[in-house]
């Protein structure tokens, strides 16, 4: 027997899910691209610290969040 909501709502968790991973993934190149520009401009050990160290929670939040999307993701498969 086939429950036709249930198909939907895993169809949205695997989606939505796959949208958290994407934007995640862009947020990881974003802070790729910063640090990447920081390496270029010449700057001091010191300044370099300083620009990684002010990147580094985005790039944590950016995985933490690409994390979550591929969670929601295999969640959706599973119960789907």
């Amino acid at each position: 027997m086939y429950n036709g909501m249930k198909g939907s709502l895993m169809d949205v968790l695997i989606w939505t899910g796959a949208a958290l991973s994407v934007l995640g993934l862009v947020g990881l190149m974003w802070c790729i691209v910063k640090v990447a520009r920081a390496r270029r401009a010449g700057l001091s050990d010191d300044e370099l610290r300083a620009a990684v160290h002010r990147v580094l929670p985005y790039n944590f939040g950016a995985l933490g969040l690409s994390v979550i999307g591929l969670m929601m993701v295999i969640l959706g498969i599973f119960l789907g």
